[in-house]
């Protein structure tokens, strides 16, 4: 067997990779969920936001099916573990990024919804997006599938950065 080869089945049983890979997108969610709280109807709303700012029942709509095809993608990831070698330091240096997107969005809300700090709540927007670039990158090595469920997580992540610019600006 190549470094480059992975094993015919995947590292973690059914049940536990399974659980790997939905209980850090779900708390994510749900951190991303009490930071929002009240915020929505009270402080977002009196904000000034740009006119191209979707409305407000959009957002856990997409999320929602965003955090599905994390979940997948971390899923299929979690089933990919190259055996030995470089791969394989290579395969946890893409849990770790995938690791490190998940705890910049989990933060991105408090900060911005809780905290209200527009300007850093864009930093760390566009430092979410550069990791979730960056796990996709590194994804692609070990499954295809897995990086290209992370590409509209990217989008509205990118369209989330310009969003939470112009409020900043506009505020």
């Amino acid at each position: 067997m190549t470094t480059l080869e992975v094993p015919e089945r995947p590292a973690l049983p059914p049940l536990p990779r399974i659980a790997a890979a939905i209980l850090p997108v779900v708390l994510t969610a749900a951190i991303g969920s009490l930071a929002t709280g009240s915020n929505i109807e009270t402080w977002y709303e009196t904000i000034r936001k740009p006119a191209f700012n979707p409305p407000n029942w959009l957002f856990p709509v997409a999320w929602t099916v965003l955090y599905a095809m994390i979940a997948v993608s971390l899923w299929r990831l979690l089933g990919a573990r190259p055996v030995v070698g470089p791969s394989r330091r290579a395969w946890w240096l893409t849990l770790a990024a995938f690791g490190g997107q998940l705890a910049l969005n989990a933060a991105w809300t408090p900060i911005f919804f809780a905290a209200h700090e527009l300007g850093l709540a864009l930093v760390v927007a566009l430092a979410m997006l550069a990791m979730i670039l960056w796990t996709i990158r590194l994804s692609w090595r070990f499954d295809r599938a897995a990086a290209l469920l992370l590409v509209p997580y990217a989008a509205w992540v990118s369209f989330a950065c310009l969003l939470n610019g112009v409020i900043w600006q506009m505020n």
